[in-house]
């Protein structure tokens, strides 16, 4: 977790490591069928949009041409993007007419069920790490294959909490940053009071711990501050599958491109991170992040910040 000395640049800033896949999603609004999904594509689309990011993750020989080129058109480097023979993960689920609570219908993991993450020799030096929601073993496996990153953010799921939870809380003790939901916080520590499963998040070893609210915001915990930050409110949520993922990737990738890692650093790269996620649920899959142009993003940026300046 500290400062390596390179001899060379890295061939990316940011490495990302999750799933990929193919979507079928039902909100009040629509239905879309086969739509590119998973945590990888949503996180690394997000960090493009600040640094150079290299993407690991398993897909399908079934896995679209066209899903190939839109990772280009976000310039994501897909060195570490393993294609292999059979199908690709797949999930489908409907979204509630509140948008908070999703029903899943069906899900397929094929070529996810086997898969093993390999890191490009031209990752391993990368500054910046994001381990997004897989087993707590290949999390594990990924950080072994690092050549000691300067940053490692992890996130994760009720379901590994409640089948790995001693593998999980082996990963947590080696990474800086932990992201939660306020439900899995509770389930994972044991207490009810946020503060309170903050604090024994913290005696793991990460510096910092974000457990996210939703659209109620996120809160940064440290050992010794606690800071809010509400989300940008949007009127026409159209698709809230990935937001997590978007707010994850635009949160370290402004976090490489800012280069300070301190609670202010972290504080302003969740801003980002909120705002990325606030075009990301405008539209389903990542076709609003597709259209998004960067001055977009900065103006919306300014916009929030004079929101929280009151």
């Amino acid at each position: 977790m500290s400062v390596s000395s390179r001899s060379s640049k890295p061939a990316v800033d940011v490495v990302i490591v999750g799933s990929i896949g193919i979507d079928t999603v039902e909100t009040p609004h629509a239905r879309r069928e086969s739509v590119l999904g998973g945590s990888a594509s949503y996180a690394c689309a997000a960090a493009s949009f600040f640094s150079r990011v290299g993407m690991v993750g398993v897909v399908g020989t079934d896995f679209p041409k066209a899903y190939h080129n839109l990772y280009k058109k976000f310039g994501v480097n897909t060195e570490g993007l393993q294609v292999v023979p059979g199908q690709t993960f797949r999930w489908s689920g409907v979204y509630e007419a509140n948008m908070d609570n999703r029903r899943t219908l069906s899900t397929e993991l094929n070529v996810f069920a086997s898969f093993s993450p390999k890191l490009p020799e031209s990752y391993r030096a990368a500054p910046y790490l994001f381990l997004a929601n897989i087993s707590p073993s290949l999390q594990m496996h990924v950080l072994d294959q690092m050549k000691r990153p300067r940053f490692v953010l992890l996130d994760t799921m009720d379901l590994w909490i409640n089948t790995a939870r001693d593998a999980l809380r082996d990963v947590i003790r080696r990474v800086d940053m932990v992201t939660m939901n306020e439900f899995e916080a509770r389930h994972f520590t044991g207490r009810h009071n946020l503060i309170s499963a903050a604090r024994q998040l913290l005696e793991l070893g990460p510096k910092y711990v974000c457990i996210k609210k939703g659209e109620h915001g996120s809160l940064l915990f440290t050992r010794d501050s606690i800071s809010l930050l509400p989300a940008f409110l949007i009127e026409n949520v159209q698709d809230p599958t990935g937001a997590g993922d978007t707010f994850a990737g635009g949160f370290i990738g402004s976090l490489a491109k800012g280069g300070a890692i301190n609670r202010k650093a972290i504080v302003r790269a969740m801003l980002y991170g909120s705002v990325a996620a606030s075009f990301g649920v405008e539209d389903f899959s990542l076709d609003r992040l597709a259209k998004l142009k960067r001055a977009q993003l900065n103006q919306r940026v300014r916009q929030f910040q004079r929101m929280l300046a009151g």
